[in-house]
């Protein structure tokens, strides 16, 4: 980059000029020396253990040629251990399923959660009871729908999850909002609006009656959750 200088000539007459300043000579021989001598120990790195991945191989088969019955051995013995890991990793999963499902089954679970945990727990109840193309949909932008379904009987299915902090209830603006959103623009044949608290009573309560949206509230929910089956409404 160039910069300015100022300085006095003899004769007194004060003047200014631009210079460019010099690069330390060795800066760029100095960096290329570096990137080569990285790019060379990453090439004998490589080098290395390709010597090494045929050198193993050469005594894998020297063993096999030398000693059949004892590779047959270790074959069969390496075999057998693999089974048995895969079976106890099996076995833990599914108990770890099972003791996932059996806490999904308290709807006080439900209470410490957050809104998208609280949509992915009603995804998997939606699973359990019978329902197909299960999704889980929620967060900005989504117009009210927090997960869609397929019902058993064919229905497509568009659910608003709200989960409650202890003391608050649903109140009827969310009802209305979500009965303008539900048919209209995600095309749901069965609409329900589920929460771990309750719904106030009023005017939202009743546009839900006679839209036929599905309000399912912490007893219903709780019922379902327990036995696995919706409520008759859902049917």
């Amino acid at each position: 980059m160039p910069y300015v200088r100022s300085h006095t000539r003899r004769n007194g007459a004060r003047v200014r000029a631009h210079y460019r300043k010099r690069r330390r000579a060795g800066s760029a021989s100095t960096a290329r020396r570096r990137r080569g001598s990285r790019r060379s120990g990453i090439d004998l790195g490589i080098v290395l253990a390709v010597l090494g991945a045929a050198a193993l191989v050469v005594l894998v088969v020297d063993f096999v040629g030398r000693h059949p019955y004892w590779s047959a051995f270790l074959v069969g013995l390496t075999f057998a251990v693999a089974v048995v890991v895969a079976l106890f990793v099996s076995r833990e999963r599914r108990r770890q399923r099972a003791v996932h499902a059996e806490r999904d089954r308290l709807i006080a679970v439900t209470d410490a959660m957050s809104g998208a945990e609280f949509e992915q727990w009603f995804a998997r109840l939606l699973i359990v009871s019978g329902f197909r193309q299960v999704r889980v949909c929620g967060g900005s932008g989504d117009r009210g729908a927090d997960v869609t379904a397929i019902a058993p009987d064919g229905r497509r299915v568009v659910v608003q999850c709200k989960r409650q902090s202890a003391g608050n209830r649903v109140g009827s603006a969310a009802i209305q909002r979500f009965a303008g959103t539900c048919r209209e623009i995600h095309h749901g044949e069965l609409c329900m609006i589920v929460t771990n608290g309750f719904f106030t009573n009023g005017d939202g309560v009743h546009l839900a009656r006679r839209l036929d949206i599905t309000l399912v509230d912490r007893s219903s929910l709780e019922l379902w959750a327990w036995t696995g089956r919706p409520p008759r409404a859902l049917a």
